[in-house]
């Protein structure tokens, strides 16, 4: 991210990222209100899911591995091998469209060439067995995993008219000898999991809780949640779509409030004189510290369901599941840090959302011209500090790089070249700018000034010229 970009350059930039790397962990946070004797209260429950892209009659979808996320994740514990084994599939709808078509078209496209082998070997076997054997004979294939049971089942009903499949458990499935008769029957019953109804379902997986949250239309809290939703759209909605306007449509269509904790934080910092914290769990420790109001005792408290215990007794930072925790936990003090005084006790969610609304739908914008994305209308105009412009004087082959090196043990400015011998500087401090100006007077190879657009933008010199 440079803070030269637009939120329309900086969206292009972030899809290009997003359609090369996968999802594979997303964590959920839900809780019930209870306005119990001593205290308002809220009972969480925290989920946490590992993804994996659906396999299954869709185009093989291929994604990026970045070395130091990897490294980053296997340090705080990441199950790569649950992730790989285990991960709920999903997809969106223009596969599931894909996906559809298949269905209605009879075709059977194997992705790997693992389950090619394994569906050539459960061929084998029946087709040996089924020879000898007597009507409503049955066998039973083993060990086969997710979307073989289905493959399997699918492929077996097409090539053999006289035989019925059934899954039995998680990793067999029975093949039974019928008459013609007996398969008619079976194949209308409303209970056979190969339907082309229930295929879907499956192939679906966590697309289908995906479906339903939207449906629900309630807030939707992340923190620092660009980019999260950027991935919900294009892994469970649709593929991103090349206008920055129509995604931030689609996305205030699909969750009408969004609440970014880290817009909202941003702001208590400014407000509140109380450490600042950088990361979730720092902001979460700040946040729920008793030094933070100790003679507050109507700040709503949180208690994890006890089917949810586990992040109660050990703190798992950067597991979704944990990560959602925090989110949704830290936004009950912030949200009664705004509303101290403004609402009566024991407030209800309405009456905390209310003192919010200033904040709600504007998205966090990381290092950019504007503060945050306003999800429900216009941006707002970009603030930062004035442009500066660079003039290089006996200095030749001078690039970016080498005056980001110039610049970097003073303070920090991001570099764009304006022509051959210029450069623009930009920083979002406008301390480092008069800095810069001032230590930088007498150099005598850079000479640095305010960017004023009619004296200095080539375009305008070239149409005075």
């Amino acid at each position: 991210p440079s803070l030269f970009d637009s939120p329309v350059e900086r969206y292009l930039k972030a899809r290009q990222s997003v359609q090369h790397f996968t999802v594979t962990q997303l964590g959920k946070c839900c809780s019930d209100a209870d306005n119990n004797l001593l205290r308002y209260q809220y009972m969480v429950h925290s989920y946490n899911f590992f993804l994996f892209p659906s396999t299954w009659g869709v185009t093989d979808v291929e994604f990026t591995l970045s070395a130091s996320s990897i490294q980053f994740l296997s340090h705080y514990g990441f199950d790569y091998n649950k992730f790989l084994k285990d991960g709920i599939p999903y997809m969106n709808e223009a596969q599931e469209k894909i996906l559809h078509q298949h269905l209605l078209e009879g075709s059977r496209k194997v992705s790997s060439a693992l389950d090619r082998d394994v569906l050539k070997k459960a061929i084998d076997e029946v087709t040996c067995w089924i020879a000898a054997a007597e009507e409503e004979e049955t066998m039973i294939l083993q060990d086969l995993n997710g979307y073989q049971m289905l493959e399997v089942q699918l492929v077996l009903r097409q090539a053999l008219q006289n035989v019925w499949t059934q899954p039995l458990g998680i990793k067999k499935v029975m093949v039974k000898k019928v008459s013609p008769q007996r398969r008619r029957l079976l194949e209308n019953s409303p209970y056979d999991c190969c339907q082309k109804e229930l295929i879907l379902l499956s192939a679906r997986g966590f697309t289908n809780l995906f479906q339903i949250l939207v449906q629900a239309k309630k807030p939707l809290v992340g923190h620092n949640m660009l980019m999260d939703l950027m991935h919900l759209h294009d892994k469970f909605y649709n593929p991103l779509p090349e206008s920055y306007e129509e995604f931030k449509r689609n996305i205030h269509n699909l969750f009408p409030v969004l609440i970014d904790t880290k817009t909202v934080t941003k702001s208590v910092w400014k407000k509140c004189q109380f450490p600042r914290g950088s990361s979730l769990l720092e902001v979460y420790a700040v946040l729920c510290s008793s030094n933070l109001n100790p003679k507050d005792s109507t700040c709503p408290e949180i208690v994890l369901a006890s089917d949810c215990s586990r992040y109660a007794e050990k703190k798992c930072p950067h597991e979704a599941g944990y990560d959602a925790f925090l989110c949704g936990s830290g936004k009950m003090p912030l949200q009664h840090l705004f509303s101290f005084d403004a609402v009566e006790a024991d407030p209800s969610f309405p009456q905390y959302l209310s003192v919010l609304a200033e904040y709600l739908n504007k998205v966090n914008f990381i290092r950019g011209g504007v503060s945050s994305i306003n999800f429900s209308g216009e941006d707002a105009p970009c603030h930062h500090p004035p442009l500066l412009v660079v003039h290089v004087r006996g200095w030749p082959g001078l690039n970016e790089r080498q005056i980001y090196q110039e610049f970097k043990a003073l303070c920090r400015f991001d570099v764009r070249r304006l022509s051959k011998n210029q450069f623009l500087l930009l920083s979002n401090k406008f301390k480092q700018v008069r800095l810069v100006l001032r230590d930088y007077k007498h150099h005598p190879h850079l000479r640095i000034s305010v960017y004023r657009h009619w004296r200095h933008s080539p375009g305008v010199s070239c149409l005075l010229q």
